[in-house]
């Protein structure tokens, strides 16, 4: 029999267990493992698993037991796949601690915050399982009697490829409307954080849902590759990069299929000078530096009004300077790992460039060693950068790390034009306690998502994606809902055929 070769590490009074596929049901072994990935633990980086990469044969393993768990699952009525739902919203609260902790070893974030991660997963299953039943379509009154219905119907085999930074929160977020819909779903999570996915199989099993309606395949770009050619595929939702992203929507017009795509941020906080202090610096931590800064939305260009700029400085780098930094999983730490070393040694070399480029480093920016058994890992403190351009390296580019960009501007369509000045149309931020500006800033402001005095605040009730090269297609809200359904057209006639001159008798 072939084997997946695991590292067992204690974990809350139990082990972490291969193998690490979920296919008809059940936890399985690839039946053509291509190879091992050594998935390191960020907070120490000692090995923590070697999970074996799935090739062709296991990936059309997965997406045949989808193709048969969809026959079953779209007969069901949408009120029992919402007892699904919510039977898993209820299991994820019970082991909201567990499966946090599994997501702390499996991406270096802090306890507490993948403790919000893990109860916004129920939120989202809780939310979908509430509205699958509201799915409907619409029904147009015609002349004679006649009339037309618009019906909203799944797609069938959903491919879902997730990211490393939010590795269940994002599993979810594709999985739930999915199954809401009517769809079965193949998910690859990251090969960087493999292990959540295989326990939301578990919990969603435990719900009730038949067999190969949710199945887990492990791997890198080959095996998501597989996934999106896959002639029985029949839509992918995909998060991460622009790069990976434009080649995914590239490959799916070959096959006329529709995409989901999550990707890239840049996004831009403006404070004016009569925004409430405290909290435009509260809401720029939250921007940019949640999840050691590995969020897709971080708000990481700071626009400050000039007449606010020092004291906004001063302020958010002595809140910088003091967020703890250290074991994950202690209750007090603040700042986490790195996912990796070359993700940590990537947010270095930004940081570097900036500071041949002139930028001021006003704190972190470094390499932090923490006492053993953490001194093998990935640590970084938060930097806070001033002195930059628009058209820097640092500005334009995604980092996907602690970096905050501080600028100042002087008037309303200045600040408007620069924020707006980028590929990528994620999301935003404005500060005022004038609302009337707050509402016209949002208006003009090209991302998916703005909040008015706060941020990175998601609800499942409020649909989450980009403009521009951030992607397009939805996740959460009821447009999350749609964006895994296709709307077919019946016209229904009552009366008789009128084919004209057709047939005259």
């Amino acid at each position: 029999m072939l084997t997946t070769r695991i590292t067992l590490r204690r974990f809350s009074g139990g082990e972490i267990k291969g193998p690490f596929n979920f296919i008809a049901g059940s936890p399985c072994f690839p039946r053509d493992p291509v190879g091992f990935n050594g998935v390191t633990e960020p907070s120490t980086g000692e090995l923590l698993a070697e999970v074996a990469s799935s090739g062709p044969e296991t990936v059309n393993w997965a997406v045949e037991s989808a193709v048969k768990g969809f026959e079953d699952w779209r007969t069901r009525e949408p009120r029992e796949r919402a007892k699904v739902l919510l039977g898993v919203s209820r299991l994820l609260e019970r082991d909201l601690e567990k499966l946090a902790r599994l997501e702390v070893r499996d991406s270096g974030k802090p306890i507490w915050e993948a403790r919000v991660d893990v109860k916004s997963c129920a939120d989202a299953f809780e939310y979908f399982g509430c509205v699958a039943a509201a799915l409907r379509g619409g029904h147009v009154q015609l002349l004679g009697g006649n009339f037309g219905l618009v019906k909203r119907e799944p797609f069938g085999v959903v491919g879902g490829i997730g990211a490393w930074n939010f590795p269940i929160q994002n599993c979810s977020s594709k999985v739930a409307p999915a199954l809401a819909a009517g769809n079965s779903m193949v998910f690859k999570p990251s090969e960087f954080t493999p292990m959540t996915a295989m326990s939301l199989g578990e919990l969603l099993k435990e719900a009730g849902l038949p067999d190969g309606v949710y199945n887990v395949v492990q791997g890198g770009a080959e095996t998501g590759k597989q996934i999106v050619e896959h002639p029985q595929v029949s839509k992918v939702s995909f998060t991460g990069s622009v790069p990976t992203g434009s080649w995914i929507m590239s490959s799916a017009a070959k096959k006329i299929i529709p995409v989901t795509l999550e990707l890239g941020g840049k996004s831009p906080v403006i404070i004016f000078e009569d925004a409430e202090m405290n909290n435009a610096v509260k809401a720029a931590l939250l921007a940019n530096f949640l999840s050691q800064g590995a969020v897709c939305s971080n708000g990481t260009r700071v626009y400050v009004h000039k007449n606010v700029y020092e004291e906004f400085v001063e302020r958010v780098v002595d809140a910088t300077k003091a967020m703890k930094i250290g074991d994950p999983m202690n209750e007090d730490t603040v700042v986490g790992a790195t996912i990796s070393k070359q993700q940590a040694e990537k947010v270095l070399g930004y940081v570097a460039r900036a500071k041949e480029s002139g930028a001021v480093v006003l704190c972190g920016g470094d390499r932090v060693i923490l006492p053993h058994p953490l001194d093998q890992g990935f640590y970084l403190s938060p930097c806070v950068l001033t002195n930059v351009k628009d058209d820097s390296e640092i500005v334009k580019h995604e980092v996907f790390g602690a970096v905050m960009c501080v600028m100042s501007f002087e008037s309303e369509d200045e600040v408007v034009n620069r924020a707006n000045d980028s590929d990528l149309g994620l999301a935003g931020a404005v500060f005022t306690k004038d609302l009337a500006r707050g509402h016209r800033i949002a208006d003009k402001l090209e991302v998916g998502s703005v909040w008015i005095n706060n941020y990175n605040l998601f609800l499942s009730e409020l649909p989450f994606g980009g403009f521009k090269k951030s992607g397009f297609g939805r996740e959460n809200g009821v447009e999350g809902l749609e964006c895994y359904t296709q709307t077919k057209s019946v016209y229904v006639e009552t009366g008789d055929v009128d084919c004209g001159p057709l047939m005259t008798s």
